[in-house]
């Protein structure tokens, strides 16, 4: 799959194109149902797909200081992309200029001029150009000038996750910081992720008998509530089973929140520097303070063999 930044980076020889355009942070199950049937249309027309997505977050630059937390940094959403059956991703730099442009001039700019499109696909609620003036509507009205087709696709899902809403990327981002990681999960059709580099921690997980891997998260990650969770920890692409604590650690008075992760029975790993992932897959219990240090080592035998169970499980129905 290619990978472009700016519309500098197309091709100058780029031919026509099925295109669909969002944010589509986390590639929910909603949004892979718009991506898989770009990838469709593409393949029924003989010609490539490409997903344009913003950076930054447009409402950062529209109302600075109101990015939302992140479910997938944009080089995690390219790998989902990919495994869609997309051709290639455009990361369009959102800056205060851009977000001027009126709707028919970010139609021809970027669909027209540069990616040739011949099928666009959309949700009902796509928006687009200076003040989201533009909607499905004109970008069909727009299409029959420029020689491109429309197709809005319905990409609400729902099941159980949120009580029965709708899927998406709001849906999700609170039933992340509620702890609720198994109604992410069902919404992003996956685990919820979270990634970083290994730092140097308090080291006090290592002198208790569980070597935890502190990860310091990218910017404006998507970050649990605090608690016990069970999930993996991934390193190099070999998946761990894991007991993952996040929150300020109030049985030593930390005040920093941090994302640790213990790779279970896996004491021999060095991983400082390296950049891993981990993966959320059910909430063991909320963040405690214990009467002694001995209590909490028992609390915290108990969760890794919780942890154990669930990820075990999960395995034998996946």
């Amino acid at each position: 799959m290619q990978r472009w930044r700016g519309l500098e980076d197309i091709p100058q020889d780029w031919g026509r194109s099925v295109v669909t355009i969002g944010s589509y942070d986390g590639v929910h199950r909603g949004h892979q149902l718009i991506i898989g049937r770009a990838v469709e249309r593409a393949r029924e027309l003989g010609v490539p797909s490409v997903v344009v997505t913003f950076d930054p977050h447009p409402s950062e630059v529209v109302r600075p200081g109101s990015h939302p937390p992140l479910l997938a940094p944009h080089h995690r959403r390219a790998e989902l992309m990919a495994e869609l059956g997309v051709d290639a991703v455009l990361v369009l730099p959102f800056t205060a200029e851009f977000s001027k442009l009126a709707p028919a001039d970010f139609i021809a700019k970027v669909l027209v001029d540069r990616l040739h499109a011949k099928a666009v696909i959309e949700g009902p609620n796509f928006r687009f150009g200076h003040k989201a003036a533009g909607n499905v509507e004109l970008l069909a009205e727009l299409g029959a000038a420029y020689d491109y087709t429309v197709e809005v696709i319905d990409l609400y899902v729902t099941g159980e996750a949120g009580g029965g809403l709708p899927f998406s990327s709001t849906l999700t981002r609170r039933l992340i910081a509620e702890g609720d990681v198994t109604g992410a999960a069902e919404i992003l059709g996956r685990p919820h992720r979270v990634e970083g580099i290994v730092v140097r921690g308090a080291q006090r997980g290592r002198e208790l008998g569980y070597p935890t891997a502190n990860v310091e998260t990218l910017p404006h990650t998507a970050i649990p509530a605090d608690g016990v969770y069970a999930g993996w920890l991934e390193v190099d692409g070999e998946s761990m089973p894991a007991a993952i604590s996040v929150g300020t650690n109030p049985q030593f008075d930390a005040v920093e929140r941090t994302v640790e992760a213990y790779a279970i029975d896996r004491v021999d790993l060095d991983l400082y520097g390296l950049h891993v992932a981990v993966d959320f897959l059910a909430y063991v219990r909320g963040m405690l303070k214990f009467d002694t240090i001995d209590d909490l080592v028992v609390a915290m035998a108990a969760d890794v063999k919780r942890c154990g169970e669930l990820t075990a499980a999960y395995a034998r129905t996946h």
